[in-house]
């Protein structure tokens, strides 16, 4: 009896572990309390850009007109799609975790280690605390030695921005300095990359000491390795896609060009085909081993944490203006998730560029 018992158990329990749970509706939704919070809304424009290395000759001159119309957000803090100094560490030190990530994503500090004699974790860390007590009117020997600690910290963008708010003629080596590192601002000052030429040299124009690494790649820690599911995005990817065949139309060789790129690739029109185009896709895949939904959940987890730094970087400024310069394709997700937050309020990318 007691044998028939608990094989009707384990039959019932079976039966039930074939069927879909009941589904529930949330019990609270963030955005209803928009309309309760105490003060300014905090502003959050999520600029959606081309990767500029991908554009042959690219010249900085180009986001002249781009620029202008950003900067007249006024923004008051600022991110970029970069990986910070604490998350390379991470990265550097869990190598066995996340296998060839540092090499693949983390610039080179060892220049800077070998002018500052830090180390990245000590570097990061004294980069905060200078931040923390910063002056209003640093003297130019100060803002050469925090560039020289943000190399060090491998937050190229940041030191960037301090190289720019140099006058032209303070910016030369000492304090930190040597010729390498000067060479390296001066490189970066003219690299295609959006998070230089947009990202730092905003937060320059609008006052800011530094740009916030929001980007995150300790979710492709969920990516699969396994043959089949290369093999399945690539199928995915080959299939037609009207967000790619539009940007492939566009011209970009001036500052009108690049204006008019930006506006394209912030349209709803645009954010749409190109998610519909990638993740929709993938998300409806019907293989045995669902690759697309696997895809996309990586896709998912890595965009919900990029959105978490995001939100880290103004949770001290209520009221903040707030400038996400990250890859088109992430644009869309940021919207949605940062809208779902109590105190954020989303600015038209297509009007501010208008």
């Amino acid at each position: 009896m007691m044998r028939q018992a608990t094989l009707l158990a384990a039959t019932v329990i079976g039966l039930l572990a074939g069927q879909t749970a009941a589904a529930q509706t949330p019990s609270f939704d963030p955005r209803s309390w928009k309309r309760d919070v105490a003060g300014p809304k905090t502003q959050v424009l999520v600029l959606g850009s081309s990767h500029l290395s991908n554009l042959k000759g690219f010249k900085p001159a180009w986001m002249t007109s781009t620029l202008d119309k950003l900067a007249a957000y006024k923004a008051t803090v600022v991110t970029i799609e970069a990986l910070s100094g604490e998350q390379c560490d991470v990265l550097r030190r869990y190598a066995t975790i996340y296998l060839g990530m540092a090499d693949q994503y983390c610039v080179s500090v060892e220049a800077a280690h070998k002018a500052t004699g830090l180390d990245q974790a000590t570097a990061v860390a004294q980069m905060e605390a200078m931040l923390a007590t910063w002056p209003a009117n640093p003297r130019p020997g100060a803002r050469r030695r925090l560039a020289s600690i943000m190399l060090a910290a491998g937050e190229p963008a940041s030191a960037l921005v301090q190289w720019l708010r140099l006058p032209e003629a303070e910016r030369r080596e000492g304090d930190g300095l040597d010729e390498v590192l000067v060479k390296r601002l001066r490189d970066v000052d003219e690299l295609a990359n959006e998070n230089y030429q947009v990202g730092a040299r905003l937060a320059a124009r609008c006052g800011l000491e530094r740009v916030h690494a929001v980007d995150d790649h300790t979710a492709d820690a969920v990516h699969s390795e396994e043959p089949g599911f290369g093999v399945a995005i690539k199928r995915i990817w080959s299939g037609p896609n009207k967000a790619v065949a539009t940007a492939q139309a566009q011209p970009f060789d001036n500052a009108a060009d690049m204006l008019a790129t930006y506006r394209m690739s912030n349209s709803v029109r645009f954010q749409r085909d190109s998610i519909e185009s990638d993740f929709g896709v993938s998300i409806k895949d019907k293989t045995p081993e669902y690759w697309g939904r696997r895809y996309v959940g990586w896709w998912e987890v890595r965009n919900l944490r990029m959105v978490a730094n995001i939100r880290a970087a103004f949770a001290t400024q209520p009221g903040a203006r707030v400038l996400s310069v990250s890859g088109s394709s992430h644009k869309a997700y940021f919207d949605a998730y940062l809208d779902m937050m109590h105190e954020v309020q989303l600015v038209d990318a297509e009007a501010i560029l208008r």
